[in-house]
């Protein structure tokens, strides 16, 4: 799988843009805030639906304008698609595939698959527990597009019911029965959510500690064995995957922690609490890993992610922001080494020198609000 060709009308710093790219390494040269990193960042908006940077569609959209237009042709084997998606901050965004509209906009999700490497992957070992849950669901979606719609259905239950827990307050009696609903909604998407995931880290378990074998290859052998393992909020059994038993132990989490939540307005049990823990060797990672060693484990992750979806079909996109300026001359020669065999691979670099040889394929240079072909 690889992008052709990238179109863009009023998409952050461009007023429009129309680049041609082929397959193999592809590189943006250019300073810091001359637009690189959003040529990159519009292709995995396609993909996904969502962004490494921004977590609202709102910043997307070039100041003074009211909508952005993105548009992609990517081939897939001997077939070629016209991807389109056009962002309307505060109503609902408009997709397209080959000029045709779709019903729903997330069905865009996963027609074009893309991995993405970012210093800010950082926050996966050493960030918050959301972080790590944000990384399985991105992952589970581009595997399964329509998980897309059982992630969507849950965050809105989550909302309402917490709105629900807010208004009841200390009033023990006030809509039980309508909270009872929202009750089994959320245990219902909520089993097939963590069931999703459980069987996403199993998949992605032994390409993990593949990746992290060649990533950390320098390690001593006490280091460079790495897990990760699902969390849950709940006393569930840790061998459980069926979607309707976590689902029923949800539940009567859920009863059991009713009054709790009554008293703080908050949903307790679910997804939305659990986390994935990451450890190198015998210890976690967070709190105990150096900074390389959390570089290490957050490419393993990229790179896992990436192996998956090879396996399981097509190359993804593989894109590099900004990456190479933060890793010594060693790191960079194996980083490209790990990458160079990706149908494509998009990088972004401040200067040319960061860019390894290995990578040198086509290269564009980005300045002024214009990209122009090296």
């Amino acid at each position: 799988m690889h992008v052709t060709r990238l179109t863009l009308n009023d998409f952050r710093s461009y007023p429009e843009a129309d680049v041609r790219m082929e397959p193999g390494a592809v590189s943006f040269i250019g300073a810091n805030g001359q637009g690189k990193t959003n040529l990159v960042e519009a292709i995995e908006y396609l993909s996904r639906l969502d962004s490494h940077r921004v977590s609202s569609d709102v910043p997307l959209v070039r100041a003074g304008t009211e909508r952005a237009v993105v548009r992609a042709e990517v081939v897939r084997g001997d077939r070629t698609a016209l991807l389109e998606l056009e962002i309307i901050p505060g109503k609902s965004n408009r997709a397209r595939i080959n000029r045709g509209d779709l019903p729903r906009v997330r069905d865009l999700v996963g027609v074009l698959r893309t991995v993405t490497f970012s210093p800010g992957d950082l926050d996966l070992v050493k960030g918050d527990p959301s972080d790590r849950r944000h990384f399985l669901d991105a992952l589970l979606v581009l595997r399964t597009p329509r998980l897309a719609g059982v992630k969507a259905d849950y965050d809105r239950v989550l909302r309402q019911r917490n709105t629900l827990l807010k208004s009841a307050g200390r009033r023990r009696n006030v809509e039980v029965a309508t909270l009872d609903i929202w009750d089994e909604n959320l245990a219902r998407l909520g089993g097939e959510l963590v069931a999703q995931r459980l069987t996403l880290l199993d998949d992605l378990g032994p390409h993990l500690v593949e990746a992290h074998l060649r990533v950390a290859a320098g390690a001593s052998a006490n280091r460079r064995d790495v897990t990760a393992v699902y969390r849950s909020s709940t006393a569930m059994d840790a061998e459980e995957r069926d979607q309707h038993a976590i689902a029923g132990v949800l539940l009567t989490e859920i009863g059991r922690r009713r009054g709790d939540e009554l008293d703080r307005g908050i949903s307790l049990v679910g997804p939305h609490r659990d986390e994935v823990v990451l450890s190198v060797g015998d210890l976690p990672a967070k709190g105990y890993a150096s900074h390389g060693e959390s570089w290490s484990l957050a490419l393993a992750l990229r790179l896992a992610s990436f192996d998956l979806l090879r396996s399981e079909g097509d190359d993804p996109v593989l894109i590099l922001d900004d990456v190479f300026a933060e890793l010594d001359g060693g790191r960079r020669q194996q980083l490209a080494e790990l990458v160079a065999t990706a149908e494509q691979v998009l990088v972004t670099a401040a200067v040319a020198e960061d860019v390894p040889a290995e990578l040198a394929g086509q290269r564009f240079e980005v300045r002024d609000g214009g990209v122009t072909r090296v």
